[in-house]
């Protein structure tokens, strides 16, 4: 935590430098021990989302591309959890994050693709009434925010504007999130609070996945086919 405190007030590369072995020992690789602790406990009830360390922990390094904030570094550590057999950003997983500040905690659908939208769509289309009944779960709504996202001003084209799923077909991104005080960063209590939490949300990232994996269990099949004929 001392380390992001530095890097807060010191964000350029003749700070960080000088400090990177710092970075790998004191923040990176607890990361990496926190992941595989997470992990272990995801098999209990959600072992499909167990992703490898150097594929969940994300990178200290920002893409200044397209960002007027030109800061080299992130002030903070995250890890997200996808689930197998989907791409990364494809469909729902597991997030969190800490910092000096905070600890960030989030599951569902961030970044879908059009085609992951639109398979998303059709599944609440059809399943609304059961996805109202996970979002409004009482554990959920007292670890986590309500249903979050960005919205359309209208329904989306292919479906009804009077369709009673409305208000959840105009979503572009589907997910919960809750932000914690750093204070558990650095003791115990930090692995159960990011287990209840993602325990919570299991279901919500479920069923957003599962007109996905159908799509890819049917796609794979398709392909068998093709080359045995």
């Amino acid at each position: 935590m001392t380390f992001f405190q530095g890097l807060e007030q010191h964000n350029r590369r003749e700070w960080f430098q000088p400090r990177k072995q710092i970075f790998e020992e004191n923040v990176k690789a607890p990361m990496v021990e926190l992941v595989e602790t997470l992990n272990a406990e995801l098999l209990g009830f959600a072992p499909d989302y167990v992703t490898e360390p150097e594929r969940a922990i994300y990178r200290i390094y920002r893409d200044t591309r397209f960002s007027r904030d030109k800061t080299p570094y992130k002030t903070h550590i995250a890890a997200s959890f996808y689930r197998r057999g989907l791409e990364k950003h494809q469909g729902a997983g597991f997030y969190f994050s800490v910092s000096h500040r905070e600890i960030e905690v989030g599951g569902g659908a961030y970044m879908p693709p059009p085609e992951s939208l639109l398979a998303i769509r059709g599944h609440l289309a059809e399943h609304h009434e059961e996805f109202e009944r996970i979002v409004k779960t009482r554990g959920l709504r007292t670890l986590v925010s309500e249903l979050l996202g960005d919205r359309l001003a209208r329904v989306p084209k292919g479906f009804p504007s009077d369709h009673p799923a409305a208000h959840l077909l105009r979503h572009k991104q589907w997910y919960v999130y809750a932000v914690l005080d750093a204070g558990p960063v650095t003791t115990h209590s930090l692995l159960p609070e990011l287990v209840r939490r993602f325990r919570a949300m299991a279901p919500l990232v479920d069923f957003l996945n599962t007109p996905l994996v159908a799509a890819g269990r049917q796609a794979r099949r398709q392909a068998l086919m093709l080359r045995e004929a």
